[in-house]
Protein backbone atom coordinates (compact mmCIF):
# COMPACT_ATOMS: atom_id res chain seq x y z
CA UNK A 1 0.00 0.00 0.00
CA UNK A 2 0.90 3.51 -0.27
CA UNK A 3 2.61 4.82 2.71
CA UNK A 4 1.38 8.94 3.23
CA UNK A 5 2.66 11.86 4.53
CA UNK A 6 0.46 14.64 6.12
CA UNK A 7 1.02 17.79 4.83
CA UNK A 8 1.89 20.02 7.49
CA UNK A 9 1.34 23.23 8.86
CA UNK A 10 4.05 25.27 7.16
CA UNK A 11 3.03 24.39 3.81
CA UNK A 12 -0.70 24.56 4.10
CA UNK A 13 -3.14 27.07 5.84
CA UNK A 14 -4.27 24.75 9.38
CA UNK A 15 -8.09 24.94 7.86
CA UNK A 16 -7.11 22.61 4.94
CA UNK A 17 -5.07 19.83 6.70
CA UNK A 18 -7.63 17.58 7.73
CA UNK A 19 -8.73 17.17 4.20
CA UNK A 20 -5.28 16.79 2.77
CA UNK A 21 -3.00 13.93 2.31
CA UNK A 22 -0.35 13.68 0.14
CA UNK A 23 0.84 9.94 -1.02
CA UNK A 24 4.62 9.62 -0.07
CA UNK A 25 7.52 7.48 -0.31
CA UNK A 26 9.62 7.85 2.97
CA UNK A 27 12.05 5.55 4.69
CA UNK A 28 13.65 5.38 8.17
CA UNK A 29 16.98 7.08 7.65
CA UNK A 30 18.30 3.96 9.34
CA UNK A 31 17.57 1.66 6.45
CA UNK A 32 17.71 4.60 3.54
CA UNK A 33 20.43 3.56 0.55
CA UNK A 34 22.18 5.46 -0.19
CA UNK A 35 25.22 5.05 -2.70
CA UNK A 36 27.84 7.21 -3.97
CA UNK A 37 30.39 7.67 -6.95
CA UNK A 38 33.73 8.81 -7.79
CA UNK A 39 34.58 12.51 -6.52
CA UNK A 40 36.75 15.19 -6.82
CA UNK A 41 38.74 16.13 -3.77
CA UNK A 42 37.17 19.23 -2.40
CA UNK A 43 40.56 21.34 -2.14
CA UNK A 44 40.88 20.46 -6.09
CA UNK A 45 37.50 21.71 -7.15
CA UNK A 46 37.31 25.46 -5.05
CA UNK A 47 34.24 24.28 -3.33
CA UNK A 48 35.03 23.97 0.61
CA UNK A 49 33.80 20.92 2.54
CA UNK A 50 31.57 23.10 4.45
CA UNK A 51 30.26 24.21 1.15
CA UNK A 52 29.63 20.44 -0.46
CA UNK A 53 27.76 19.18 3.49
CA UNK A 54 25.47 21.97 2.65
CA UNK A 55 24.60 20.75 -0.95
CA UNK A 56 24.04 17.30 0.71
CA UNK A 57 22.43 18.10 3.55
CA UNK A 58 20.06 19.92 1.20
CA UNK A 59 19.69 16.78 -0.92
CA UNK A 60 18.54 14.99 1.85
CA UNK A 61 16.30 17.55 2.74
CA UNK A 62 15.03 17.19 -0.46
CA UNK A 63 14.57 13.25 -0.36
CA UNK A 64 12.92 13.28 3.30
CA UNK A 65 10.18 15.32 1.93
CA UNK A 66 8.82 11.29 0.69
CA UNK A 67 7.73 13.19 -2.60
CA UNK A 68 9.85 10.59 -4.30
CA UNK A 69 11.59 7.06 -3.88
CA UNK A 70 14.77 8.30 -5.52
CA UNK A 71 16.58 11.23 -6.15
CA UNK A 72 20.26 11.38 -7.99
CA UNK A 73 22.11 14.18 -8.18
CA UNK A 74 25.79 14.78 -10.06
CA UNK A 75 27.59 18.37 -10.14
CA UNK A 76 30.27 19.40 -11.90
CA UNK A 77 32.13 22.39 -11.10
CA UNK A 78 35.41 23.80 -13.33
CA UNK A 79 34.96 20.77 -14.92
CA UNK A 80 35.22 18.00 -12.01
CA UNK A 81 32.42 16.01 -10.67
CA UNK A 82 31.98 17.65 -6.70
CA UNK A 83 29.10 15.70 -5.95
CA UNK A 84 28.24 12.20 -7.34
CA UNK A 85 25.00 10.82 -5.15
CA UNK A 86 22.34 8.75 -5.19
CA UNK A 87 19.41 8.30 -2.15
CA UNK A 88 16.24 5.82 -1.78
CA UNK A 89 14.87 3.12 -4.61
CA UNK A 90 15.26 2.49 -7.94
CA UNK A 91 11.88 0.40 -7.47
CA UNK A 92 10.23 1.24 -3.83
CA UNK A 93 7.65 -2.33 -4.01
CA UNK A 94 10.89 -4.59 -4.52
CA UNK A 95 13.20 -2.56 -2.48
CA UNK A 96 15.84 -2.10 -5.32
CA UNK A 97 18.24 0.35 -4.55
CA UNK A 98 19.02 3.64 -6.93
CA UNK A 99 22.63 3.47 -7.23
CA UNK A 100 24.48 6.67 -9.26
CA UNK A 101 24.47 3.66 -12.14
CA UNK A 102 20.75 3.68 -12.54
CA UNK A 103 19.06 4.91 -15.67
CA UNK A 104 16.44 7.54 -14.96
CA UNK A 105 14.28 8.55 -18.07
CA UNK A 106 14.67 12.01 -18.37
CA UNK A 107 11.28 12.75 -20.00
CA UNK A 108 11.76 16.28 -21.45
CA UNK A 109 15.43 16.51 -21.26
CA UNK A 110 15.62 14.21 -23.73
CA UNK A 111 14.92 17.14 -25.79
CA UNK A 112 18.20 19.04 -25.35
CA UNK A 113 19.61 16.22 -26.94
CA UNK A 114 17.61 15.39 -29.93
CA UNK A 115 17.86 19.60 -30.70
CA UNK A 116 21.51 19.07 -30.83
CA UNK A 117 21.39 16.19 -33.19
CA UNK A 118 19.59 18.54 -35.35
CA UNK A 119 22.13 21.29 -35.08
CA UNK A 120 24.55 19.11 -35.98
CA UNK A 121 23.14 17.95 -39.19
CA UNK A 122 22.81 21.80 -39.66
CA UNK A 123 26.61 22.17 -39.11
CA UNK A 124 27.28 19.10 -41.36
CA UNK A 125 25.39 21.36 -44.25
CA UNK A 126 22.80 18.44 -44.05
CA UNK A 127 19.59 21.11 -43.47
CA UNK A 128 18.66 24.48 -42.69
CA UNK A 129 17.38 25.58 -39.55
CA UNK A 130 15.52 28.33 -41.42
CA UNK A 131 13.97 26.03 -43.77
CA UNK A 132 10.15 25.02 -43.87
CA UNK A 133 9.60 21.64 -42.56
CA UNK A 134 7.74 21.09 -45.22
CA UNK A 135 10.60 21.06 -47.32
CA UNK A 136 12.33 17.78 -45.76
CA UNK A 137 8.68 16.21 -45.02
CA UNK A 138 6.08 17.35 -47.81
CA UNK A 139 3.16 15.82 -46.06
CA UNK A 140 3.53 18.19 -42.75
CA UNK A 141 2.65 21.14 -45.13
CA UNK A 142 -0.89 20.25 -44.62
CA UNK A 143 -3.37 22.70 -43.15
CA UNK A 144 -1.94 25.71 -42.89
CA UNK A 145 1.37 24.46 -42.05
CA UNK A 146 3.02 24.77 -44.90
CA UNK A 147 5.20 27.91 -43.66
CA UNK A 148 6.15 26.10 -40.68
CA UNK A 149 10.08 26.30 -40.28
CA UNK A 150 12.67 24.00 -38.44
CA UNK A 151 13.61 26.97 -36.32
CA UNK A 152 9.54 27.26 -34.93
CA UNK A 153 9.51 23.61 -34.07
CA UNK A 154 12.78 23.75 -31.95
CA UNK A 155 11.68 27.15 -30.44
CA UNK A 156 7.58 25.97 -29.56
CA UNK A 157 6.51 28.31 -31.73
CA UNK A 158 5.38 25.83 -34.28
CA UNK A 159 1.26 25.83 -33.06
CA UNK A 160 1.23 22.18 -32.64
CA UNK A 161 1.61 21.66 -29.24
CA UNK A 162 -0.58 19.27 -28.64
CA UNK A 163 -2.85 17.02 -31.04
CA UNK A 164 -6.23 18.16 -31.29
CA UNK A 165 -7.98 14.91 -32.31
CA UNK A 166 -8.79 12.16 -30.24
CA UNK A 167 -5.80 10.86 -28.39
CA UNK A 168 -4.52 8.75 -25.09
CA UNK A 169 -1.30 8.20 -24.06
CA UNK A 170 -1.33 4.61 -25.67
CA UNK A 171 -0.68 6.01 -28.96
CA UNK A 172 3.06 7.34 -28.06
CA UNK A 173 3.51 3.31 -29.40
CA UNK A 174 2.06 4.25 -32.75
CA UNK A 175 4.37 5.85 -34.65
CA UNK A 176 2.37 5.89 -37.84
CA UNK A 177 -0.54 7.33 -36.53
CA UNK A 178 1.31 10.03 -34.44
CA UNK A 179 2.67 11.39 -37.60
CA UNK A 180 -0.22 11.33 -39.34
CA UNK A 181 -1.95 12.79 -37.18
CA UNK A 182 0.55 16.03 -36.62
CA UNK A 183 0.49 15.89 -41.20
CA UNK A 184 -3.03 16.60 -40.78
CA UNK A 185 -3.02 19.21 -37.46
CA UNK A 186 -3.92 22.37 -37.85
CA UNK A 187 -1.87 24.84 -36.25
CA UNK A 188 -2.41 27.62 -33.77
CA UNK A 189 -0.68 30.80 -34.45
CA UNK A 190 2.60 29.44 -36.21
CA UNK A 191 5.77 31.14 -35.84
CA UNK A 192 3.88 33.75 -33.54
CA UNK A 193 2.85 32.38 -30.57
CA UNK A 194 5.28 30.25 -28.06
CA UNK A 195 3.12 27.14 -26.40
CA UNK A 196 5.51 24.28 -25.16
CA UNK A 197 5.36 21.48 -27.44
CA UNK A 198 5.39 18.46 -24.86
CA UNK A 199 5.87 15.65 -27.38
CA UNK A 200 4.81 16.34 -30.68
CA UNK A 201 7.70 18.37 -31.57
CA UNK A 202 10.12 15.52 -31.02
CA UNK A 203 8.80 13.64 -33.84
CA UNK A 204 8.63 15.96 -36.12
CA UNK A 205 11.82 16.41 -35.92
CA UNK A 206 12.65 12.55 -35.77
CA UNK A 207 11.53 12.44 -38.78
CA UNK A 208 13.44 14.93 -40.34
CA UNK A 209 16.32 13.56 -38.75
CA UNK A 210 15.56 10.09 -40.66
CA UNK A 211 14.66 11.72 -43.99
CA UNK A 212 17.77 13.51 -44.09
CA UNK A 213 20.32 11.01 -43.13
CA UNK A 214 18.40 7.90 -44.03
CA UNK A 215 19.34 6.34 -40.60
CA UNK A 216 17.33 6.69 -37.00
CA UNK A 217 17.67 9.24 -34.24
CA UNK A 218 18.91 6.62 -31.91
CA UNK A 219 22.01 5.70 -35.18
CA UNK A 220 22.70 9.29 -35.10
CA UNK A 221 22.61 10.25 -31.73
CA UNK A 222 25.25 6.43 -31.01
CA UNK A 223 27.95 7.99 -33.92
CA UNK A 224 27.38 11.91 -32.73
CA UNK A 225 26.94 11.81 -28.87
CA UNK A 226 26.78 8.31 -27.00
CA UNK A 227 29.97 6.84 -28.49
CA UNK A 228 32.18 9.53 -28.63
CA UNK A 229 31.25 10.43 -25.02
CA UNK A 230 31.74 7.11 -23.90
CA UNK A 231 28.38 6.70 -22.61
CA UNK A 232 26.86 3.34 -20.95
CA UNK A 233 23.23 4.37 -21.45
CA UNK A 234 21.97 7.56 -23.19
CA UNK A 235 19.66 6.24 -25.24
CA UNK A 236 15.88 6.83 -26.48
CA UNK A 237 14.71 3.64 -24.80
CA UNK A 238 16.62 1.51 -23.01
CA UNK A 239 16.80 -2.28 -24.94
CA UNK A 240 19.33 -3.78 -22.74
CA UNK A 241 17.41 -6.59 -21.02
CA UNK A 242 19.84 -7.10 -18.31
CA UNK A 243 19.70 -3.45 -17.05
CA UNK A 244 16.40 -2.37 -14.95
CA UNK A 245 15.33 1.72 -15.10
CA UNK A 246 13.93 3.42 -12.03
CA UNK A 247 10.75 3.34 -11.98
CA UNK A 248 8.42 6.08 -11.64
CA UNK A 249 6.11 6.70 -9.04
CA UNK A 250 2.85 9.08 -9.27
CA UNK A 251 2.89 11.07 -5.42
CA UNK A 252 1.67 14.72 -4.31
CA UNK A 253 -1.73 16.31 -4.51
CA UNK A 254 -3.19 14.13 -6.87
CA UNK A 255 -6.53 16.56 -7.89
CA UNK A 256 -8.36 16.87 -10.64
CA UNK A 257 -6.91 20.47 -12.05
CA UNK A 258 -3.38 18.67 -11.86
CA UNK A 259 -4.64 16.32 -14.11
CA UNK A 260 -6.33 18.86 -15.87
CA UNK A 261 -3.27 20.82 -17.04
CA UNK A 262 -1.64 17.13 -17.81
CA UNK A 263 -4.02 16.57 -20.38
CA UNK A 264 -3.60 19.77 -21.67
CA UNK A 265 -0.06 19.47 -21.91
CA UNK A 266 0.70 15.48 -22.81
CA UNK A 267 -2.58 13.96 -23.31
CA UNK A 268 -2.86 11.87 -19.72
CA UNK A 269 -3.48 12.44 -16.14
CA UNK A 270 -0.69 12.41 -13.56
CA UNK A 271 -1.64 8.48 -12.84
CA UNK A 272 -1.87 7.42 -16.20
CA UNK A 273 1.46 9.22 -17.65
CA UNK A 274 3.18 7.67 -15.06
CA UNK A 275 2.23 4.65 -15.79
CA UNK A 276 2.81 4.39 -19.64
CA UNK A 277 6.17 5.67 -18.45
CA UNK A 278 7.11 2.07 -16.63
CA UNK A 279 5.12 0.07 -19.37
CA UNK A 280 7.62 -2.48 -20.98
CA UNK A 281 6.66 -0.53 -24.45
CA UNK A 282 7.99 2.19 -23.34
CA UNK A 283 11.35 1.18 -23.20
CA UNK A 284 11.36 -0.28 -26.75
CA UNK A 285 9.78 3.02 -28.09
CA UNK A 286 11.81 5.98 -29.20
CA UNK A 287 10.34 9.40 -27.97
CA UNK A 288 12.65 12.19 -29.29
CA UNK A 289 11.11 14.52 -26.86
CA UNK A 290 10.28 12.02 -23.92
CA UNK A 291 12.58 8.83 -23.63
CA UNK A 292 16.09 9.21 -23.10
CA UNK A 293 17.39 7.06 -20.58
CA UNK A 294 20.39 8.22 -18.64
CA UNK A 295 22.06 8.55 -15.74
CA UNK A 296 22.51 11.49 -13.44
CA UNK A 297 26.78 11.35 -14.42
CA UNK A 298 25.73 10.89 -18.07
CA UNK A 299 23.33 13.77 -18.43
CA UNK A 300 25.48 16.10 -16.25
CA UNK A 301 28.57 14.78 -18.43
CA UNK A 302 26.33 15.97 -22.08
CA UNK A 303 26.07 19.61 -20.49
CA UNK A 304 29.28 20.00 -19.29
CA UNK A 305 30.75 19.30 -23.04
CA UNK A 306 28.22 21.85 -24.54
CA UNK A 307 29.76 24.22 -21.59
CA UNK A 308 33.15 23.34 -22.88
CA UNK A 309 31.97 24.82 -26.56
CA UNK A 310 31.34 21.27 -27.65
CA UNK A 311 34.58 19.48 -26.98
CA UNK A 312 34.78 16.59 -24.68
CA UNK A 313 38.57 15.22 -24.36
CA UNK A 314 40.21 15.67 -27.30
CA UNK A 315 37.11 15.37 -29.68
CA UNK A 316 35.08 18.37 -30.95
CA UNK A 317 32.01 16.91 -31.26
CA UNK A 318 30.03 20.28 -32.22
CA UNK A 319 31.69 23.31 -33.17
CA UNK A 320 31.88 26.11 -30.68
CA UNK A 321 28.96 28.34 -33.34
CA UNK A 322 26.92 25.47 -33.27
CA UNK A 323 26.51 25.18 -29.67
CA UNK A 324 26.40 28.92 -29.11
CA UNK A 325 23.57 28.82 -31.48
CA UNK A 326 22.00 26.18 -29.87
CA UNK A 327 22.00 27.73 -26.22
CA UNK A 328 21.59 31.43 -27.62
CA UNK A 329 18.73 33.84 -27.28
CA UNK A 330 16.85 34.23 -30.43
CA UNK A 331 15.87 38.04 -29.19
CA UNK A 332 12.07 37.43 -28.59
CA UNK A 333 12.88 37.48 -24.81
CA UNK A 334 10.75 35.50 -22.21
CA UNK A 335 7.16 35.48 -22.76
CA UNK A 336 4.07 33.87 -21.33
CA UNK A 337 4.46 30.43 -22.83
CA UNK A 338 0.65 29.67 -23.60
CA UNK A 339 1.30 25.87 -22.67
CA UNK A 340 3.27 26.10 -19.06
CA UNK A 341 1.37 29.89 -17.93
CA UNK A 342 4.57 30.66 -17.20
CA UNK A 343 7.31 33.38 -18.53
CA UNK A 344 9.85 31.37 -20.26
CA UNK A 345 12.64 31.90 -23.39
CA UNK A 346 13.48 29.56 -24.98
CA UNK A 347 16.93 28.75 -27.32
CA UNK A 348 16.66 26.71 -30.45
CA UNK A 349 16.21 23.17 -28.05
CA UNK A 350 17.17 25.04 -24.26
CA UNK A 351 15.08 26.52 -21.47
CA UNK A 352 17.04 29.69 -20.91
CA UNK A 353 17.74 30.68 -17.26
CA UNK A 354 16.72 34.66 -16.44
CA UNK A 355 18.05 37.11 -13.57
CA UNK A 356 14.78 37.32 -11.85
CA UNK A 357 12.61 34.30 -12.44
CA UNK A 358 14.65 31.82 -13.75
CA UNK A 359 13.95 27.05 -13.94
CA UNK A 360 17.53 27.79 -12.59
CA UNK A 361 17.19 29.94 -9.63
CA UNK A 362 17.57 33.46 -9.46
CA UNK A 363 20.31 35.37 -10.82
CA UNK A 364 20.90 32.64 -13.52
CA UNK A 365 20.48 34.63 -16.80
CA UNK A 366 23.15 32.98 -18.90
CA UNK A 367 22.24 29.14 -17.42
CA UNK A 368 20.53 26.65 -20.33
CA UNK A 369 19.06 23.72 -19.81
CA UNK A 370 15.76 21.53 -19.68
CA UNK A 371 13.20 20.27 -17.41
CA UNK A 372 12.04 17.04 -17.20
CA UNK A 373 9.11 15.69 -15.92
CA UNK A 374 8.46 17.67 -13.54
CA UNK A 375 11.28 17.74 -11.02
CA UNK A 376 14.00 16.36 -13.51
CA UNK A 377 16.58 19.06 -14.04
CA UNK A 378 19.64 19.24 -16.37
CA UNK A 379 21.37 22.00 -16.85
CA UNK A 380 24.86 23.92 -17.20
CA UNK A 381 25.67 28.22 -16.01
CA UNK A 382 28.75 29.50 -17.36
CA UNK A 383 28.53 32.16 -14.62
CA UNK A 384 29.51 29.47 -11.90
CA UNK A 385 31.24 27.40 -14.28
CA UNK A 386 28.86 24.34 -13.30
CA UNK A 387 27.07 21.75 -14.94
CA UNK A 388 24.89 19.40 -13.28
CA UNK A 389 21.60 16.76 -13.10
CA UNK A 390 18.79 16.13 -10.74
CA UNK A 391 17.10 13.05 -11.33
CA UNK A 392 13.93 12.23 -9.34
CA UNK A 393 11.28 9.40 -9.53
CA UNK A 394 8.61 10.75 -7.40
CA UNK A 395 5.82 12.77 -9.96
CA UNK A 396 4.32 15.37 -7.92
CA UNK A 397 2.84 18.10 -9.37
CA UNK A 398 1.76 19.55 -5.77
CA UNK A 399 3.82 18.63 -2.83
CA UNK A 400 5.79 19.54 -0.32
CA UNK A 401 8.77 18.86 -1.68
CA UNK A 402 9.05 22.17 -3.86
CA UNK A 403 10.60 24.66 -0.74
CA UNK A 404 13.31 21.84 -0.49
CA UNK A 405 14.03 21.61 -4.55
CA UNK A 406 14.46 25.86 -4.23
CA UNK A 407 16.64 25.72 -1.20
CA UNK A 408 18.81 22.76 -2.67
CA UNK A 409 18.91 24.87 -5.91
CA UNK A 410 20.01 28.03 -4.10
CA UNK A 411 22.62 25.90 -1.83
CA UNK A 412 24.18 25.00 -5.30
CA UNK A 413 24.44 28.49 -6.87
CA UNK A 414 25.39 30.34 -3.83
CA UNK A 415 28.22 28.01 -3.57
CA UNK A 416 29.84 27.37 -6.84
CA UNK A 417 28.91 31.34 -7.67
CA UNK A 418 30.98 32.00 -4.30
CA UNK A 419 34.14 29.59 -5.56
CA UNK A 420 34.15 31.05 -9.15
Amino acid sequence: MTPYLTVSERSLPMAMLPRLAVPAYTTSPLTRHSDAGAEAAPGETGLSPAALNAIERDLERLYGTGMSPGVALHLRHRGQTVLDRALGYADPELGTPLTVDTPVCLFSASKAVTAMLVHHLAEQGALDMHQRVSHYLPEYGQAGKHRTTLMHVLTHRAGVPRIREPVTPEDLFDYDRIMTLMSRARPEKPGRQQAYHAITAGFVLGEVIRRVTGASIDELLDRVIRQPMGMRHFTFGLADPSVAPARNVATGLQLAPVDSFLRHAVGGGLQEVVEISNDPRFLDATIPAGNLYATAEEASRFFQMLLDDGRYGDQQLFHPDTVRRAVGRTGRGGRIDRTLMLPLEFSPGFMLGAKRISLYGPGTPNAFGHLGFISIYCWADPDRDLSGALLTTGKAVLGAHFPALFKLQHTINKTTLLAT
